[in-house]
């Protein structure tokens, strides 16, 4: 989790005035489902937090909308309602039955602030306020909800805040999720996509795990060890343009490599330019290693492809590694060869291999566990965020909450107005964020 924002923010005075649970509006009956070993990893991961900012003025109608069509949608995503729980054999498994409570549903106000106080670039403590189990361990859904929701109501509208548990879904399955729900409030019968649910096609092996909350999430950390002191962090969205993409694009393809590889993406030409800019800002020396990861999803990249609809983690980080100086005394195109080449060689046999190696030794990841001096990229313009309509517009911005920041983290998102636009949500230590922010070849055109 991130340590405190250092940023001068306006006071919610926020009050929580009601708390309750949404179950599926039919009965399920007793499920219990495998987490398999693309899901297992993100155990000691925070809660997935995510905050969706909506305009409008009928907060109770819509509070009520929301939670009549997530008792729907929770028919056919209804492992969301239900627990992390071990079969007889101690693997990890969500189990779901008529009777546990369901979803949690927090309502709160904050009628004294504006959507637009809250949408600006940097973001800070009070966005914690607005979304719940910040600093909660996905381990800890054996004895919580598997999703939690704030509805906060604003002056001028609402903010939608969710904690997915991060052991149960990934980014691609978040969002499959949240435009179900949207299109059921927007007066759809039934779910068009429904989820696939059976998580042993992608992986059969079963993997005990030794871990209890009594335990820690964190088993094999010496406890013994002084605790390290985590430097202050900023976090800020960087809004490029589609021009801006456009001009790093052909700008890196304009020299294109020797070796007949084909041209970079926009996803490897805008990460590049981010991992050097980012390294600069960091006053890294020459000799000093930087890595850059991606969290990659591998629904059409494992034997036999996945359906996108895969409900579930189906991804695995990618990483690759280089000294400061060969990245930034060589040309761009260095780096991005260095991400293509270790995107494209992520291919069924090295998800396989994988797999393997982390069954045999398994080891519970911490977010932070990607490498020295790393650039960390999760999250997916492709993700269809501004989409997300409920019944009364499209979010007036879409952003990440605090759980699973660390300096280098980036989160990219579309831009809210179409096109090719990227936003693009960085936390930094406070020093290289200023810097950063001074460097116009990495800025461009952003806003």
């Amino acid at each position: 989790m991130a340590a405190e924002v250092v940023k001068n923010e306006e006071h919610l005075n926020l009050k929580i005035t009601g708390k309750s649970h949404v179950k599926p509006n039919k009965k399920i009956g007793k499920k219990e489902c495998q987490l398999v070993s693309f899901d297992l990893p993100y155990l000691a991961f925070y809660y997935n937090q995510k905050l969706l900012f909506y305009k409008g003025d009928a907060f109770e109608g819509m509070v009520k909308k929301l939670k009549d069509g997530l008792s729907v949608v929770l028919e056919d995503f209804y492992q969301l309602a239900g627990k992390l729980g071990k079969d007889e054999e101690g693997v990890f498994r969500v189990e779901y039955d008529d009777d546990m409570a369901g979803v949690e549903v927090i309502e709160a106000v904050a009628d004294e602030i504006e959507v637009a106080s809250l949408i600006v670039p940097e973001s800070n403590t009070t966005l914690k306020q607005l979304v719940p189990y910040t600093g909660i361990f996905n381990l800890e859904g054996m004895h919580r909800p598997l999703l939690a929701v704030q509805l906060t109501q604003l002056k001028d509208g609402l903010v939608i805040g969710c904690a997915f548990n991060h052991a149960v879904l990934d980014g691609t399955s978040t969002w499959h999720f949240m435009s179900s729900w949207s299109e059921i409030c927007r007066g759809a019968p039934s779910t068009s996509t429904l989820p696939f649910l059976e998580r042993t096609k992608a992986r059969k092996t079963r993997v005990k795990l030794d871990l209890t909350l009594s335990s820690g999430p964190h088993p094999t950390s010496n406890v013994d060890a002084e605790p390290k002191l985590e430097p202050p962090l900023r976090e800020k969205i960087f809004r490029f343009s589609e021009s801006a993409i456009q001009k790093i694009k052909s700008t890196i393809n304009g020299n294109p490599p020797s070796d007949g590889s084909k041209p970079f993406s926009t996803f490897q030409a805008l990460s590049v330019h981010i991992w050097r800019h980012v390294s600069h800002a960091r006053n890294l020396k020459s000799e000093d290693y930087t890595v850059f990861t991606v969290f990659a999803d591998c629904r059409k990249r494992v034997d036999p492809p996945m359906p996108d609809a895969y409900f579930g983690n189906l991804i695995q980080t990618i990483f690759t590694v280089t000294t400061t100086g060969l990245l930034l005394t060589h040309p761009p195109q260095f780096g991005a060869s260095l991400i293509q080449k270790a995107i494209e060689g992520h291919n069924a046999k090295a998800i396989d291999e994988r797999n393997k190696k982390w069954e045999t030794t398994p080891k519970i990841y911490e977010f932070k566990d990607a490498g020295v001096n790393s650039v960390v990229v999760g999250s997916s313009p492709r993700f269809r965020v501004y989409d997300v309509d409920f019944g009364w517009g499209k979010p007036k911005n879409v952003r990440s909450g605090s759980n699973n920041k660390f300096d280098g983290m980036i989160y990219l998102y579309p831009g809210k107005n179409g096109g090719n636009n990227i936003d693009v949500e960085l936390t930094l230590e406070v020093g290289a964020m200023g810097r950063l922010e001074q460097d116009k070849e990495f800025l461009m055109e952003v806003n």
